[in-house]
C-alpha cells in the first residue's frame, strides 16, 4: 500500500497552492491554513540547500557523462551508457521528489482526493478538490460535447460565417490558384507563425509564465472569496477549456438569476480579466480562458474559438442549468468575435454587452503592418483571422449594448486623440443601418456621426438637445411600430416620416445603443457602468 501510494506521488501533478475552503473562516495571520503556496512542497525532504544541491548534482552528472563522452570516444564506448547513465540520474531525482511528496501529509491528502474524484465524480468529492490548484492536464473531466446531442456540433467544429468567393471561370479559377499559391503559403506561414501571437498575445508562454503569480492570485481569490467552481470542458476539437463558475442563485437577488458568460480579450485570462465587473454587480458569472490560455489547450484561431463557446453555452444549459434566455454574453475587446459567434448561433440568448470591441478586424491590422503588404495582409485576416464581428451581430435580433471607451487607444486607426477612428463607431453604425434602414438614411447617419464625434459629455449632451429630440415620442412611435407588426429587423419604421422626425430617431436610438466610458481600453470597467441592453 505504501509503495502503490509512493508511486503515485511520483507520477502525481504539481501541486501549487492549497485554498482556503470558502466554508472556513478567515485567518488572523499569515500563518494560517487560508493560503499555502507548494512551490517547495515538491521536495519537502530537503531543505533550500540540499534542493540546490540535488539540481547542481544532476548537472554535474551531465557534465561529466558529455565528457567522458568526447574522452573515450576513441575506444569507441557505446554512446548508450552515458545516455543510461543520465537516464538513472533523472530516475533518482524523480524518486527523491516522491519521497519528499510522499512524506507530505498535504500531498498525499490531496493525491488521494484526485484518485478519489477521477473514480467517482460526485459533488463531494469535487469540493474538496477544488480547494487545490495543480497542474490543469490531470483536472478530471466535467463535461464534454459528447455529452449533448446537438446538430450544431460535429468533429470538423461549428459553423462559422465565411468571405464570400468571387465567381470565376473554371480556367480563370485553376490559373488564378496557380497564382496565388505563394501568396497562400506566405499567408499560412504567417498566421501561424508571428501573426496568430500578435493577434493572442496571451497564448505565448513567455508571458503566461510572467504572469502566472498575478493568475494565481485572482484564481484564489474566486474561489476563496466568491465560491468559484473550476471545471474542465472539452470541445468538439479535442482542446480543454478551463472555465470559471460562480453560482450567485442562491443568494436571493434578482441579477443572480441570471448568468453572465465572459468573453476575455486577447491577453485577458478569467483569474484578472472582466469577470470582476458583472461579480460586483450580484450576477451569476461563467468565464472561460482562450484556447492556448491558462489551463485551456489549442490554439486560438477563430474555429477554434467558436468551438470553445459552443461548448461553454452548451455547459450552461445542459449542466448548469440555466436557460438560453437568462444567459447574457458579455465581452471585452477581441472577444466581441466569440460573443457575437454566440448570439448568432443561440438567438434565444437574453442579451450581448461589447466593451471596447470592433465591427472588423481588417482595418486593425492594416493599421499596423506595412502599406505594401496591404494584399498580403487582406489575405491573410480573411482566410486565417476573419474576425468579422460586426456581420454576426447583425444575425442576432435581441437587445446589444455597445460601451465605447473615449480614449481607446487599441481598436482606433489613428490614434487615442482622434475618437472617429474607433472601430466601435462603425460597429454602432452597421447595426442601426441594418436595423433601421430608414431611419440611418444620409442624414440619420450624418447626425449620428456628429453625436459620435463630441469630444466631451457635455459637447454629446449639447448634440442631443441641439436636434430637440423628444425621447418619450421616440418611444412611442417604435412601440407603435413594434405593436402593429411585431417584426424582425430589419424595420421600416421613418419610412413616411419626417426628416425632422428621422433625426431624432436616429440620436435617440444610437444613444440607446451604445454608452460612453471616460477610460483607455484596458482600464477595468467598473460595476456601475454596466448595464442591461436598453429593451423597447
Amino acid at each position: 500500500m505504501a509503495v502503490w501510494m509512493w508511486l503515485r506521488c511520483v507520477l502525481g501533478p504539481h501541486l501549487q497552492r492549497i485554498h482556503r475552503s470558502p466554508d472556513q473562516s478567515r485567518p488572523d495571520g499569515r500563518s494560517g491554513r487560508r493560503v499555502r503556496m507548494c512551490t517547495c512542497l515538491l521536495m519537502s525532504l530537503e531543505s533550500g540547500r540540499q534542493m540546490k544541491g540535488y539540481t547542481m548534482m544532476v548537472f554535474a552528472s551531465l557534465l561529466l557523462c558529455l565528457s567522458l563522452g568526447f574522452i573515450c570516444s576513441s575506444k569507441l564506448v557505446p554512446v548508450s551508457q552515458y545516455v543510461g547513465t543520465v537516464l538513472v540520474c533523472l530516475l533518482g531525482v524523480a524518486c527523491l521528489r516522491g519521497w519528499g511528496r510522499f512524506r507530505n501529509t498535504d500531498y498525499v491528502q490531496f493525491i488521494t482526493i484526485l484518485e478519489e474524484t477521477k473514480k467517482n465524480h460526485t459533488p463531494a468529492s469535487k469540493k474538496k478538490l477544488r480547494c487545490y490548484d495543480f497542474d490543469f492536464s490531470h483536472w478530471p473531466l466535467d463535461f464534454s460535447w459528447t455529452e449533448v446531442s446537438s446538430p450544431k456540433l460535429s468533429k470538423a467544429g461549428v459553423s462559422l460565417l465565411r468571405p464570400e468567393p468571387r465567381l470565376r471561370g473554371a480556367a480563370d479559377s485553376v490559373l488564378h490558384s496557380v497564382r496565388t499559391l505563394p501568396c497562400h503559403i506566405i499567408s499560412f506561414v504567417i498566421a501561424h507563425t508571428f501573426g496568430r501571437r500578435m493577434l493572442y498575445p496571451g497564448s505565448v508562454g513567455l508571458l503566461q509564465k510572467a504572469m502566472r503569480p498575478m493568475l494565481q492570485q485572482g484564481q484564489a481569490k474566486l474561489i476563496e472569496e466568491f465560491d468559484g467552481q473550476r471545471n474542465k470542458l472539452v470541445a468538439c476539437d479535442g482542446n480543454e477549456i478551463d472555465t470559471m463558475f460562480v453560482d450567485r442563485r442562491r443568494d436571493g437577488g434578482q441579477n443572480g438569476q441570471t448568468l453572465v458568460i465572459c468573453c476575455e480579450g486577447n491577453a485577458g485570462f478569467y483569474e484578472v480579466g472582466c469577470m470582476n465587473t458583472p461579480l460586483e454587480g450580484g450576477y451569476s458569472v461563467l468565464g472561460w480562458n482562450h484556447p492556448g490560455f491558462g489551463g485551456s489547450t489549442g490554439v486560438p484561431f477563430p474555429q477554434n474559438e467558436a468551438n470553445a463557446m459552443d461548448v461553454v453555452i452548451q455547459f450552461a444549459v445542459h449542466k448548469l442549468g440555466f436557460s438560453l434566455s437568462d444567459i447574457v454574453i458579455y465581452a471585452w475587446s477581441i472577444g466581441g468575435f466569440t460573443a457575437s459567434w454566440a448570439v448568432m448561433s443561440y438567438p434565444e440568448i437574453q442579451s450581448l454587452v461589447l466593451d471596447a470591441s470592433f465591427d472588423d478586424l481588417l482595418p486593425l491590422a492594416l493599421k499596423v503592418m506595412p502599406d505594401s503588404w496591404r494584399p498580403l495582409v487582406q489575405h491573410t485576416v480573411r482566410q486565417y483571422m476573419n474576425l468579422n464581428n460586426a456581420a454576426q451581430v447583425l444575425k442576432y435580433q435581441g437587445p446589444v449594448l455597445l460601451i465605447r471607451r473615449t480614449r481607446d487607444e487599441i481598436i482606433t486607426t489613428t490614434g487615442p486623440e482622434d475618437i472617429m477612428s474607433n472601430r466601435g463607431n462603425d460597429l454602432l453604425l452597421k447595426l442601426l443601418q441594418f436595423r433601421y434602414p430608414k431611419i440611418m438614411t444620409d442624414e440619420g447617419i450624418r447626425v449620428v456621426r456628429q453625436w459620435l464625434g463630441a469630444s466631451s459629455p457635455l459637447e454629446e449632451a449639447s448634440v442631443y438637445s441641439g436636434y430637440e429630440v423628444d425621447d418619450d415620442w421616440c418611444v412611442s412611435v417604435l412601440q407603435s411600430y413594434q405593436a402593429d407588426r411585431d417584426v424582425s429587423f430589419p424595420w421600416s419604421v421613418g419610412e413616411d416620416m419626417t426628416l425632422e422626425g428621422r433625426r431624432q430617431l436616429a440620436l435617440f436610438l444610437a444613444r440607446k445603443y451604445m454608452r460612453n466610458f471616460e477610460a483607455t481600453h484596458c482600464t477595468p470597467l467598473p460595476a456601475i457602468e454596466f448595464h442591461p441592453p436598453w429593451r423597447l
